[in-house]
């Protein structure tokens, strides 16, 4: 049995559903970081508590705006702060 072919396929320069008026995104902001690595530590709870909601849930990197390795070493900061009960 032949294979069916569609004869009006979708051009594939747009890519993924994108406008063909190639409409430029707006780049996210850059968060200015005022603390360094060092500074994330579980001892410093004034600045994790920032990164904490009222619940107790860390914030993703999505609204902290921060790098990678930032995110990771806060994670891990947050945590070891509530097993030593310094934080919720």
């Amino acid at each position: 049995m032949p294979r069916k072919t569609r004869t009006d396929k979708p051009d594939r320069k747009g890519g993924r559903g994108r406008s063909t008026s190639m409409e430029a995104r707006t780049p996210r902001p850059k968060p200015k970081i005022d603390f360094t690595v060092d500074a994330l530590d579980y001892k410093n709870v004034n600045l994790l508590r920032q990164f904490v909601t009222d619940q107790g849930r860390i914030l993703p990197r999505k609204y902290t705006g921060l790098p990678a390795h930032y995110q990771r070493r806060l994670s891990l900061a947050i945590k070891r702060a509530r097993q030593m009960l310094l934080m919720k």
